[in-house]
This record gives structure tokens, sequence and C-alpha cells, in this order.
């Protein structure tokens, strides 16, 4: 047996062969590759055998922690019995049948049936062309364009990135595709508007109704909607706009999709925010805490209208060759049935939420911290740069978060922001533990 390769040895094969996803490679290969070797519960080890408090729950997953044993068995037997046989050809196995009957007891009460997928790019994609089936078999292909958000992000496909409010996203790609709308997010922040959160909700919803007047109704297929706007900056929405957001578009026969991918399984301390808000979605995606991101999975769920009218169509002609993945979708069973039965859902909801929250507005009096955004178990907090400084626009969320991992937890830097969703397993003294980290390194930002 060879010798295991050292930190250096495997940070220069890394140089030499991989492309990292959202890097600045030039940045990232001058101090080296950080690698990760392990993990157990919220903590993680690097190369240099440091614990790492893991305060983004690996990229808004990992909900019920590192090492969970019910998963590790579940994919371990599965592996054992039978590791891959596909949905085509009639077919399927017993996995993906129960993942599919779980979420339909816990989802809004149209959403029934479910397409699995891999990513939640994918859920978004097969939603696009779900919905453009759907329309083409109502006799309605003129409804093909696409509504989504400023600030949104929903996937890196061609389409999905299309959908996706974030310039940063977009832009290097020559994107967005022609019938690919972007309206406002609720963002007063982010635009530097002087009207207060629920006024620049007002507004969002008065321009959307105006573009959609604009591009006309008749021709316009859906609107992709995070509940909560995770990689954009943690944006909540704003108290009523979700619900006079549903009621324009049910008004102007325009789909929702209600794309879930961060904030399902009990991130809101609800198994989806569409049920906590009641948005009663057309459609719905998923992903990442599905199964806790310890095997790649995702999920589109339709209302009980669009399969009927997908079933008189005929053949399906979409999936793919991992579509219910029977060991993934072990690793998502036993995932699900970890999250209900040690109550994490209520847990979020009635415990280490509020006490999140608690913490997370305790920052506001930091010089550093200039707003703070979050719901449940997810938040953000923005930055300002120590005056005097010369500090370059949209690098302040980068550097807090590198000095925060130098106090040994790991939150997520966007622009002039940092991110936190830690997994829904966390104590409150390690909640402690995460906010102590973010502090000095807030201090340190500001020396």
């Amino acid at each position: 047996m060879s010798a295991p390769l050292s930190v250096a040895e495997l940070r220069e094969l890394d140089r030499a062969h991989h492309l990292h996803p959202f890097t600045n490679h030039r940045d990232m290969h001058g101090p080296g590759t950080h690698l990760i070797k392990s993990g157990d519960g919220c903590f993680l080890v690097d190369q240099d055998d440091r614990r790492l408090l893991d305060g983004l729950a690996g990229l808004w997953c990992v909900n019920v922690g590192y090492s969970c044993a019910p998963i590790v068995e579940a994919v371990h037997s599965q592996m054992e019995r039978l590791p891959y046989y596909p949905s085509f050809f009639n077919s399927t196995t017993e996995t993906p049948i129960l993942v599919s009957e779980f979420l339909a007891k816990k989802a809004p009460p149209r959403l029934n049936r479910t397409v699995f997928s891999n990513s939640g790019s994918e859920a978004n994609e097969t939603a696009l062309k779900t919905i453009r089936a759907y329309y083409k078999i109502r006799g309605q292909s003129q409804k093909y364009k696409i509504l989504s958000r400023t600030f949104a992000y929903h996937g890196v496909t061609i389409a999905t990135t299309s959908m996706t409010g974030l310039p940063s996203c977009y832009e290097p790609f020559d994107l967005p595709l022609p019938g690919f709308i972007h309206v406002p997010g609720p963002h007063a922040y982010g635009v530097k508007s002087e009207m207060d959160h629920e006024a620049y909700g007002r507004w969002c919803i008065d321009e959307t109704a105006r573009i959609i007047a604009r591009e006309g109704a008749g021709t316009i297929a859906a609107m992709f909607v995070e509940p909560i706007q995770g990689a954009g900056g943690v944006i909540p929405p704003p108290p009523g706009y979700l619900a006079e957001l549903r009621e324009l578009l049910r008004k102007n026969d325009i789909l929702f999709v209600a794309d879930e991918v961060i904030t399902a399984f009990g991130r809101l301390g609800d198994w989806f925010a569409s049920g906590l808000w009641n948005l009663d979605p057309d459609l719905m995606t998923l992903a990442k805490g599905l199964t806790s991101g310890y095997l790649p999975l995702g999920a589109t769920m339709v209302s009980d209208e669009i399969a009927e009218t997908l079933f008189s169509g005929g053949y399906y002609a979409h999936g793919y060759t991992y579509s219910g993945h029977p060991t993934c979708a072990a690793a998502a069973l036993a995932n699900l049935n970890t999250i209900e039965s040690l109550g994490l859902v209520p847990r979020v909801r009635d415990d280490v939420g509020p006490y999140f929250q608690k913490k997370l507005h305790s920052l506001a009096g930091h010089p550093a911290v200039s707003e703070i955004r979050g719901t449940a178990l997810i938040g953000a907090v923005e930055l300002v740069p120590k005056p005097g400084t010369a500090v370059a626009e949209n690098t302040l969320g980068v550097k807090a978060s590198n000095l925060i991992r130098g106090e040994g937890a790991i939150v997520r830097g966007i622009r002039d922001l940092i991110a936190m969703a830690p997994p829904l397993i966390i104590t409150r003294d390690e909640l402690d533990i995460l906010f102590d980290a973010v502090r000095c390194g807030l201090d340190r930002l500001w020396e």
C-alpha cells in the first residue's frame, strides 16, 4: 500500500488538475487549497488538525451534521443490496418510491408527485422543461417567458443561470437567454433604497405587476421564487410580500415555483417555507437538505393538475440516468427519518432557531455591522469597512469569513456580508462558539 499523500502533494495535484466551482484559482493557489479531512456533528477537521465549527452546514445542506450513522448505514446497506438501477423502462426501485411518499405527506396538499434529479440546478431545469411541456399539451406554447428576481439564485445550467439574478453569475457567460426576465427582489439595502424593508417590498410588487403588464401575462409561463433568497445574501421577505406576489401571479395565470433548495427540511422551523407561509406553489424544487448533502439528489414536486396534464400528453421525454438513484434515495430516506425522529423541525422552531436569531442580532452594536437579516436558523450580517481603510467593493465578506475561519468557525463571505446556516443539530453551546468566533473575526476586521 502506498503512503498517504502529504498536504503539499495534494495541493500540487489540486493546482495541476482540479477546477473548483465559484473560485478565483489564482487567489486560492497562492496560499494553497484548504483541505478538509473529516467531520463529526457540527465540526470539521482540516489539514492542520484544527477543529472548525461549520456555521454554513457545508453549503446550506448538512442539516443532520456530519457522520450521521443512520445515513451511513442506509447507504452501505443499499450499496450491498442494489447500488443502482434506473427508473427508466417502466421500472424503478424501492427507495425513490418511499422518498416520494414521504415528501408528498409533508408538502403542501396539491404537491403529490416528484421527479428526481441530481441537484438543485437540475431540479429547476426539470421544472422549466415540465412547465414548457404542460403549456404545449394545453395548446398554450405562447406562454414561455420566465420571471425571477434580482438577487435570486436558481442554479448553474444555461437556463437556471438565466434565472439567477446575480450579475457575477450570468455576465461571464453572456446570459440571460431571451425570455428570462428579472423583476426586482425585495432587498432595499442591496440597492441602497431610501425606502424601508416593507415599503420597498410593496414597490417590488407594483413593479412586478407593471412588468407583467408590459410583457403580457399571456406570454409568461411561470415565476421562480426562493422564499428566502439565499446565495443572493439571505434576504427574508417583507411582511405580506410573498402573499401579495402569490396572488398577483394567480390573478395573471402565471405558475408559482417555490425554489426551496435552501429553505426546505427544517431550516425555517417548518418542513417547507411553502407550508410556513401558505404559498400553495404549483411546483416546488428541492435538493441540499434532502440528503443533508451526503449524496447528490434533487427533486421537483408538481401539482396534481400539472401531473394529470403530463399524463394526458403521453410520453414524458425527460429524466436523467441517475433520476431516483436508489443509493441516493436511501440516503434521503434515512436523512428525512432522522430529521423527524430527532424532532429537528420543532427544535429549530422553538429552541435553536430563536437562540440563533438572538445571538445574530446581538452583533447589531458592532461597528463593522450595518444590517442584520435572518429567520430561524439562517442569517446574514452586512459589513462596512473601518473609516480610513481602503477596501475594494464587494470584498469585505470574503475577508471577514477568512478571519472568522482563523478563529475556528466557517461562515460564507458574499459581497460585503457574511452568511450563516449551521446544521439543525447545533446546540446552544455550539452557537456560542460560532458567534464568539464571528465577533472576534469582526474585531480583527476593524483592527
